[in-house]
């Protein structure tokens, strides 16, 4: 017993009753909803915050005398496990009110909610009461939210994930500090996540969506969740092209990192487009968009009336506005759906499960891999050519034109192989529960990434639902280590995280 490891208990249960606290607070926050629009289960949407607020409060008070004082293993723990108790907790909401069934549906749409995947169980959304669906967007907001301050403030300390590119001393995006101390820093990235939110939902207003609805896209939109307010997602305002431009914009935004957007407002531009990763962002999106377009304007056999008008130019236009918006979608990792990328052709198809594995920007509430990583992975293998024909040679990687230290490029090296056994194994699993391959590679992609929308019965116009109780689980846990960077969920499961020594 003496090698175990001693964590500071007291502040961890502390931090937990915290997030716990928060969670309570938009609950009743969501309940103001349910009272407003009288959808009839407001008084069951505030029993479940005043339960939540309670147990979190009671855990802070009974934690109140600590030493606030962290080690890295106890930002670990923190980490996961906050994640894990909010979506406990975070299932109260649908279980009094009876919008899900069951725990285990409950869970599977929380964690989806908090890890931004927007994976959902729900058939029919449109006839689940709003104050719930507030709440099941106030979810991806929330999750959103802590990324933020997870990429900025946490990961850098811990020294994972390749994330120290935000640390002062390392080069990247992070390399100019926004304020010297982290919580101001963390603060003003928050001012700017709250102030895109605000301006969504009144874009959206003015372009023909309906309050509720604005509100809702736009948590869902800046968090890169991707949970809609309608059964056939953003689909369903095709014939408003305007608000689907609007998203596009927001997503994009919001899949960039969001210490560039602080450098926009203090119009410091050039620092936007030096930015290597930003650069790379840009051509990629393009790129593909292009390619999308071209198939399926010239493609033949493609079966998806939304891309078809009348006219030349209205057919031209739907096409590119599909492709960019599906494009940015997958990128981003939000998940948005407005038209079924899975009969545009097989080619296309494929395209589109590639791109769930680059994710978006460092520094962005957006999932997967991240762009700045697939960046450094191919400058340093673009250099063992040099280093084979010069083997003395210092060769370091470069990114932003500062060179990149060599234990954050072995570090994205591990990252890259962890992500790709997770893969391999989260495929097999849900192969073993009894999926077929496609859906089982789609899934696994997915969640891993926290995209959304995947391939065979999950695709962008399914759900799933249809997952057994165990797949639904195994879902949630690849959601879980893909949204907080493997590392952080998967060192808890290390013999030496827990020995003093």
């Amino acid at each position: 017993m003496k090698f175990l490891v001693k964590l500071n208990y007291k502040i961890i249960f502390h931090l937990m009753g915290l997030l716990i606290s928060v969670n309570g607070g938009f609950m009743l926050l969501s309940s103001i909803i349910s009272f407003v629009y009288k959808d009839g289960v407001g008084f069951e949407m505030l029993l479940a915050g005043i339960v939540t607020l309670v147990l979190g409060g009671a855990i802070m008070l009974a934690t109140k005398d600590n030493k606030k004082e962290l080690c890295k293993r106890d930002g670990y723990v923190i980490v996961t496990f906050g994640w894990i108790f909010m979506s406990l907790v975070g299932t109260l909401p649908y279980i009094f009110t009876g919008a899900i069934p069951g725990f285990t549906n409950a869970f599977f749409e929380t964690m989806s909610g908090y890890t931004t995947t927007g994976a959902s169980i729900l058939h029919d959304i449109e006839s689940i009461p709003k104050g719930v669906l507030f709440w099941r967007s106030i979810t991806h907001w929330i999750g959103g939210m802590g990324i933020i301050v997870l990429a900025i403030a946490i990961l850098p300390l811990l020294g994972i994930g390749g994330m120290e590119l935000f640390a002062a001393e390392a080069p990247g995006p992070g390399g100019d500090k926004l304020h010297p101390r982290i919580a101001d820093t963390a603060k003003r990235l928050w001012l700017i996540y709250v102030g895109y939110t605000v301006a969504e939902t009144i874009l959206l207003k003015v372009a023909g969506m309906t309050l509720f609805d604005a509100m809702n896209h736009s948590l869902s939109t800046l968090s890169t969740g991707g949970f809609s307010t309608k059964n056939a997602s953003i689909a369903f305002w095709n014939d408003k092209p305007m608000i689907q431009y609007i998203i596009m914009v927001f997503m994009f935004l919001a899949g960039t990192n969001f210490v560039l957007s602080y450098f926009a407002f203090k119009t410091k531009f050039s620092k936007i487009f030096k930015d290597e990763e930003f650069k790379f962002y840009l051509i990629i999106i393009a790129f593909f968009t292009l390619l999308a377009s071209l198939i399926i304007y010239f493609g033949t056999g493609i079966t998806d009336s939304s891309v078809y008008h009348p006219t030349v130019w209205g057919e031209f236009e739907s096409t590119v506005r599909h492709s960019l918006f599906q494009v940015i979608a997958i990128v981003t990792t939000t998940g948005f759906v407005s038209a079924d990328y899975t009969i545009w052709s097989p080619f296309l198809t494929m395209v589109f499960f590639g791109l769930m594995f680059l994710g978006g920007s460092a520094g962005s509430t957006a999932g997967g891999i991240k762009i700045v990583r697939h960046m450094l992975l191919i400058k340093n293998g673009l250099l063992e050519f040099k280093r084979t024909l010069h083997p003395h040679a210092v060769l370091p990687v470069r990114y932003n034109k500062k060179a990149v230290q060599q234990p954050i490029v072995f570090n994205i090296l591990a990252f890259f192989i962890l992500y790709l056994l997770s893969f391999i194994i989260g495929v097999l699993v849900f192969s073993l529960l009894g999926l077929d391959f496609k859906t089982a590679l789609g899934g696994a992609a997915s969640s891993l990434g926290n995209v959304g929308p995947a391939l065979g019965s999950l695709g962008p116009l399914d759900n799933y639902a249809s997952l057994p109780d165990l797949a639904k689980w195994w879902a949630s846990f690849l959601m879980l280590i893909g949204r907080l960077e493997l590392f952080t969920v998967l060192i808890l499961f290390t013999p030496f995280f827990w020995r003093n020594r």
